[in-house]
């Protein structure tokens, strides 16, 4: 195949020209970002680039020259596009997402279609730029051939963003655990940011205080209830009143429910309900509380903190340049921080001290800024409170709004709901809060 990259240009039609121009601008400020901001070095943010450049030449000049030459060219054009485009699009501007648990209950439900904003927060460089198209961890039918290659890999970047994260946003981001994946192919996860770099947060008795001062809890969040009845609660009454998650005790003859407060007003009108207590999780030492879950996983019990889900902290919330004090507890706390975020592979912990190359640590400092995630559904939300912070090179987007919103399966009186009945057509574009 001969290449005459003059010829070859004047096949371009004007709008081709100017677009390839511009990409290849952003291209270069992008090579120059990594080479100046990062600690890439020369290689890897060239090969970056070069990969670009190339992948856009070749669509257009298959578009241009070989196109109505190749059978199926049509077919072959409109899927280069689409996979430039769309790659394009979801890795700089916006990208589609789906709940998957209850999680976030009820702000968010399972069978919500989001779209999550890359460009808010600033979009994050791909740390693993070489994957299949659309497709996160592995390949489509398989659990064993990952997706993607770290034959290139990318340090943090992130673009310029209109704003930095707010105490309440709703945010998605990469799950700090599975350390078996890069950063940017860990599972997606998506909760509120109930506290900030600089942030002191605590929760007393399943309410969350921010700076001392009680925090807002999201509008539409669930807490679990211990419900006394008479009788059996019907269960289209309770789906009327949007009640989806409970479970019922017979030999108590009361139900432990998830509930907002407009479902506990509505509650109080079903015929047969007694009362509606909240479920506080008062136990201490919990092993699976964060830092406990780490110092269980080793054997350190004596350090463990006396901390529950609904009881837990004070906790300082790190951000970048701050000095921590390393004592018996933050040796703890900021373990992963140290160790696994920010690469001090030498840190260890070894006889109530902590020490980083064979020196003893007393402070350390902080080289990202980093976040307390929650779930809305308190009670059945894996979070922060048993993991710990999320890094900042860890954050995807913010969440925007809801583009469709589609029921599972579910059984209505002695039939299946059909998909129409299933689409929740009153939280069709619904902006997330």
């Amino acid at each position: 195949m001969k290449i005459n990259f003059k010829q070859d240009w004047k096949l371009l039609s004007k709008r081709a020209a100017i677009f390839y121009i511009l990409f290849t601008i952003i291209n270069i400020l992008t090579f120059v970002l990594l080479l100046t901001q990062t600690d890439a070095g020369l290689i890897t943010p060239l090969i970056y680039f070069v990969f670009w450049q190339v992948a856009i030449w070749v669509y257009y000049m298959f578009r241009y020259k070989y196109k109505d030459k190749t059978s199926g060219g049509e077919w072959i054009d409109a899927a280069m596009f689409a996979i430039i485009a769309a790659t394009l699009i979801r890795t700089f501007f916006i990208e589609a997402y789906q709940i998957p648990t209850s999680s976030m209950e009820k702000s968010l439900l399972r069978g919500d279609f989001l779209f999550v904003s890359k460009v808010n927060y600033g979009a994050r460089v791909p740390m693993t730029p070489i994957s299949f198209p659309f497709v996160h961890q592995y390949m489509p039918g398989s659990t064993q051939k990952k997706a993607y290659s770290e034959a290139l890999k990318l340090p943090y970047y992130r673009l310029p963003g209109l704003q930095t994260i707010k105490n309440n946003d709703v945010v998605v981001f990469n799950y700090p655990g599975e350390d078996e994946f890069p950063v940017d192919k860990k599972t997606n996860y998506i909760k509120r940011c109930v506290g900030i770099p600089g942030d002191s947060l605590a929760v007393v008795n399943g309410r969350v205080y921010i700076n001392n001062d009680r925090n807002a809890v999201a509008v539409y969040g669930q807490m679990s209830y211990n419900v006394v009845t008479s009788t059996v609660l019907d269960r289209k009454a309770l789906e009327k009143i949007d009640i989806s998650e409970y479970g019922y005790n017979q030999n108590t003859g009361s139900y432990e429910m998830w509930l907002g407060k407009q479902n506990v007003k509505d509650l109080k009108n079903i015929p047969g309900v007694v009362e509606i207590i909240p479920i506080l999780d008062r136990r201490a030492n919990r092993a699976e509380i964060f830092p406990n879950s780490e110092m269980s996983k080793l054997g350190m019990r004596k350090y463990v903190v006396d901390w529950s889900r609904d009881n837990y902290g004070s906790i300082y919330i790190p951000r970048k340049g701050d000095i921590l004090p390393i004592n018996k507890t933050t040796m703890w706390i900021y373990k992963d921080l140290i160790q696994k975020y920010e690469k001090n592979t030498s840190y260890v912990i070894k006889d109530g001290k902590a020490y980083i190359n064979g020196q003893e640590l007393t402070e350390y400092q902080v080289q990202m800024n980093y976040y307390f995630m929650m779930g809305d559904n308190r009670h059945r939300s894996a979070d922060s409170r048993y993991w710990g912070f999320v890094p900042e090179d860890h954050v995807v987007g913010k969440a925007l709004f809801i583009w469709m919103s589609i029921e599972q399966d579910c059984i209505y009186g002695n039939r299946h709901k059909s998909l129409l009945e299933r689409i929740r057509w009153g939280r069709l574009f619904n902006r997330i809060h």
